[in-house]
């Protein structure tokens, strides 16, 4: 790699059991870091001053808000951004693929990474969830997060191609089940919510089954599970996994794995829809009033609503 062709981005909040194996991941790239801090209450910001590591702080609105924001205020000049989170890491073949095999010149805009899963210190191999393609490498002028608040993708004009097999990145799903579970509750009103209102885009991913993989999965979503009815496409969207697409040889953390996020999330998602739904039938107020009454203001100013 060349020297001054790359920066990489990092969004963090209350990271600090995540950040320093993030940031000893990257380092043998020599590449310049930026992390954008949505006030962490936690040692992380500490922590990054403590490494030298430039940052700055900004309001949290959603994830694709907030990696756009992060690639428009960025003060290194670098014409390639490698977004990643603060818990996940670059593989070592990862780095070796950069360091040896990324050309920022002859390249084309951007290039797919496939991302390896870890749960309950399993790698999760199976289910359909790996390989798993993102697009996480790109020049900056060519490339951006698509504004969805959830299961949001990069895009990016030009042709893009897949990095070497095995040189992926290492995604720590949760520390544990608590922080899983609360997380996931988030993230299934959040998409409950951007499902039921009209003036939310659908993204910028083409879906297409025979387009790249993540033209594919948004073929899948859109075409094939959200015309499933509500409740049935969690249990058929868990056998298919667990059983067709062979996760039952990912062991017992595969199996909780699999049902937690294929099913119980799904499920939970189908269910705050028809919460949601129910009030607004029954009183006939805005989405956004039903979901600050039902969730309360410190939950509602968090979920992104049309």
């Amino acid at each position: 790699m060349k020297t001054g062709s790359l920066v990489i981005l990092l969004l963090t909040y209350n990271e600090e059991k995540n950040i320093e194996a993030c940031l000893d991941s990257v380092a043998a790239l020599g590449a310049p870091v930026f992390v954008v801090d949505s006030f962490s209450t936690d040692r992380t910001t500490d922590i990054l001053r403590e490494r030298g590591v430039a940052f700055v702080q900004h309001p949290f609105e959603h994830y694709a808000a907030q990696r756009n924001w992060a690639q428009a205020n960025c003060p290194f000049p670098e014409p390639w951004v490698l977004h990643l989170d603060a818990g996940e890491r670059a593989t070592p073949e990862l780095v070796r693929w950069i360091e040896n095999e990324f050309d920022p010149e002859a390249a084309p805009n951007g290039y797919l990474f496939s991302r390896r899963t870890i749960f309950m210190d399993r790698w999760i191999r199976h289910g359909g969830h790996y390989p798993s393609y993102h697009l996480r490498l790109f020049r900056r002028k060519h490339g951006h997060c698509e504004a969805k608040a959830y299961d949001q993708h990069f895009v990016c004009t030009g042709r893009l191609e897949t990095a070497t097999k095995g040189a992926d990145i290492l995604d720590q799903v949760a520390e544990n089940l608590v922080r899983f579970s609360t997380g996931h509750l988030r993230w299934a009103l959040i998409e409950a919510v951007e499902r039921l209102s009209r003036q939310q885009p659908a993204g910028e991913v083409e879906p297409r089954f025979w387009g790249s993989p993540i033209e594919r999965r948004r073929w899948l979503k859109s075409v094939v599970f959200d015309r499933t009815p509500l409740f049935l496409r969690a249990f058929l969207y868990f056998l298919y996994r667990y059983f067709l697409r062979l996760g039952f040889l990912d062991g017992a953390p595969g199996l909780a794995f699999h049902f937690l996020q294929g099913c119980w999330f799904r499920f939970l998602v189908d269910s705050a829809m028809l919460e949601i739904r129910l009030r607004q039938k029954k009183t006939g107020a805005s989405l956004r009033q039903v979901v600050l009454e039902l969730y309360g203001e410190q939950v509602a100013q968090t979920i992104p609503i049309g």
